[in-house]
């Protein structure tokens, strides 16, 4: 199937169903705005109580930083995945699975890129709002500075646009509800051994090489790298391989749509 370019006036007409659809529910603020309190607690608990306690030396590319410095980019990415992931994996999942949402949308003119495009732009606006929360904390705190955050926000939205496209693929094979837990089972396993915490380096090594191969690894090596102005041929590499992620799933989405999700 040759995958043809969204129509920007299809993909806004179909964001905007999902913005009218939030000012319709005020309670859907919650929701979206929780995502972003995990990763902070994460950053703060670890950075600050345990950072304080550790006597190790962390380096971002040879520079020596505290520990909150070394974690706080990689929380950031994690805020940027969730954001992303909430709306594509649970959102898409319920309006392709029950409400069937997107069959009525087939029977117009849009077509399945739209959709997948249109959704995808959405779940990206809910990241980009987790993005701009954090970076505002990790600013106030000293980790970054307000114009190095203005390179970091397209890194984190990078990540939201891989994570996002990569939820809605999973979306399309879940079997029903039940399978969530195993979906949050495997996103807590990206977190933990992203090198979030700590470099892969210190993993032993069948470990090492696994977690090298992992989605957010490269969405923290890009956010961390950016946040510390480290750019480097590997940091075009990490945001490459996240790039190639999310093109791969939005072709295979608008395919899985086509056919009727099976």
């Amino acid at each position: 199937m040759t995958i043809l370019a969204p129509s920007p006036s299809r993909v806004r007409a179909i964001t905007s169903r999902n913005i009218s659809a939030l000012r319709s529910g005020p309670e859907y603020w919650v929701t979206v705005l929780s995502g972003v309190f995990e990763p902070l607690m994460y950053m703060l608990a670890m950075g600050i109580g345990l950072g304080s306690m550790l006597t190790g030396h962390w380096t971002v590319d040879g520079k020596e930083v505290s520990y909150l410095q070394y974690i706080a980019p990689a929380m950031l990415a994690s805020a940027a995945m969730s954001g992303a992931v909430s709306e594509t994996l649970i959102h898409f999942f319920f309006k392709l699975r029950y409400q069937h949402t997107f069959e009525g949308m087939l029977a117009t003119p849009i077509r399945p890129v739209d959709i997948v495009a249109g959704e995808l732009l959405w779940a990206l606006i809910r990241s980009a709002a987790y993005i701009a929360v954090f970076l505002a904390v990790i600013a106030m705190l000293g980790v970054t500075t307000p114009a190095r955050a203005l390179v970091v926000f397209p890194a984190g939205f990078l990540v939201s646009f891989a994570f996002g496209a990569l939820g809605m693929v999973v979306a399309t094979r879940l079997r029903g509800p039940q399978d969530f837990d195993a979906v949050m089972v495997g996103q807590l396993a990206f977190f933990l051994f992203s090198g979030a915490f700590a470099p892969l380096s210190r993993y032993p090594e069948p470990l090492h090489t696994l977690a090298a191969l992992l989605p957010l690894f490269h969405g923290v090596e890009l956010v961390r790298g950016t946040a510390f102005g480290h750019l480097s041929l590997a940091l075009a590499g990490h945001a490459a391989y996240l790039l190639a992620l999310g093109m791969g799933c939005l072709t295979w989405t608008a395919r899985q749509i086509e056919l009727g999700g099976d």
